[in-house]
């Protein structure tokens, strides 16, 4: 599971920065890097960023079990 989690994570930080520069720039980097928004191969990235946010919906009971057990 190390892997899968350092994957979603990967990708995640991806989608995040891919947020960062539509917000700040207009420049959407993954529809200019896969050929537009409507692109399959972009609706396919943008699909397992989503994925993987929804994956990593799993930390939050293990970072609110962390906190409890350093108090």
């Amino acid at each position: 599971m190390k892997t899968l989690d350092s994957i979603a994570l990967g990708l995640l930080i991806i989608g995040g920065l891919n947020w960062l520069l539509i917000g700040l720039f207009e420049f959407d980097l993954v529809a200019t890097i896969f050929g537009g928004q409507t692109a399959i191969l972009s609706k396919i990235i943008y699909v397992i960023v989503g994925l993987c946010a929804l994956y990593a919906l799993k930390f939050f009971p293990l970072i609110s079990n962390a906190g409890r057990r350093e108090r």
